[in-house]
């Protein structure tokens, strides 16, 4: 039986330094040979992040020749300052948009919408839809996001964002690949229809790793913490080694149960998520031009 050869997207974050731009870049350029079906890169709320998230977006689209999925978000904005981003998306030739509700701002428990803005995500959803001329994928939670009741919910909200005009989904990351096919089975049985993308970490650190799984409510299997307990007491690359073997070994599965799409949270640092399309035999369609 022949293999599935996935679908591919990368998610980028928006620099803050000169550094930090500097490994943004080599990021894409490392990247965009595997040829991905889309980036994205995320957002930024706020006056200064705002604008590094739309330099990002369009420089990655513009030197890079990547169909950029631009993320956006309900925070800190009124409904048209909101829209005009769109709009300035659509000026720079940017055909879609990831939205989202967006986490609370720092120092903030829970999320609070702007007194004109948006209230949730498929208010935004619905005002973007209007346009036309946008295509909009959204946020899913394989297990339950912090801020709802229980996984029946998310199901219930993501189908409520997918009849306000999305026609795609990428998922919260998981550890096990089982996690992502009940899921997928509960939205199957809801009735959703548009491709469900499932979102992998590859894990550049263990500890940031598990920062990152208990502020967004992802479960970290005991196996997961002994072997990466060993793996660092172990030394050398051993960390490494193991966080490729895991990533490698849960797309293999995913494939293997009928996913056809693989979206990667780079976190700006490509080498692991490289080495993983080629392990599934993703490999460098075409040569970068040069970038001015």
């Amino acid at each position: 039986m022949t293999r599935t050869t996935p679908k591919i997207s990368f998610e980028f974050f928006p620099p803050k330094t000169l550094d930090a731009s500097f490994r943004l870049w080599e990021a894409a350029r490392a990247l965009a040979p595997l040829n991905p079906d889309f980036v994205s890169v995320t957002y930024g709320a706020g006056g200064t992040t705002r604008k590094l998230t739309h330099d990002a977006v369009t420089t990655i689209n513009r030197h890079y020749g990547l169909n950029v999925a631009a993320h956006l978000t309900c925070v800190e904005a009124t409904r048209a300052e909101t829209m005009e981003i769109v709009q300035s998306y659509a000026d720079a030739g940017i055909r879609e948009i990831v939205a989202l509700r967006g986490d609370a701002p720092k120092g903030q428990d829970r999320f609070t919408p702007h007194d004109d803005g948006f209230v949730n995500s498929v208010e935004l959803i619905e005002a973007i839809a209007a346009r036309g001329d946008m295509t909009i994928r959204v946020g899913a939670y394989p297990e339950p996001h912090p801020d709802s009741a229980d996984g029946d919910a998310d199901v219930a909200w993501l189908k409520r964002k997918i009849d306000a005009g999305a026609t795609s989904a990428i998922t919260q990351f998981f550890f096990e690949a089982e996690t992502f096919f009940r899921f997928r089975d509960k939205c199957d049985k809801a009735g959703i229809d548009v491709p469900i993308i499932p979102g992998i970490l590859p894990i550049q650190g263990w500890a940031g790793a598990k920062r990152f799984a208990q502020s967004c409510g992802t479960t970290i299997p005991a196996w997961a913490e002994d072997a990466f307990a060993a793996a660092i007491r172990d030394g050398d690359d051993r960390e490494r080694l193991l966080a490729t073997a895991i990533c490698a070994e849960l797309c293999d599965t995913l494939i293997e149960g009928g996913v056809d799409r693989l979206h990667f949270y780079t976190l700006n640092r490509p080498e692991m998520t490289r080495d993983v399309c080629a392990a599934l035999g993703v490999q460098p369609v075409r040569e970068l031009e040069a970038v001015a």
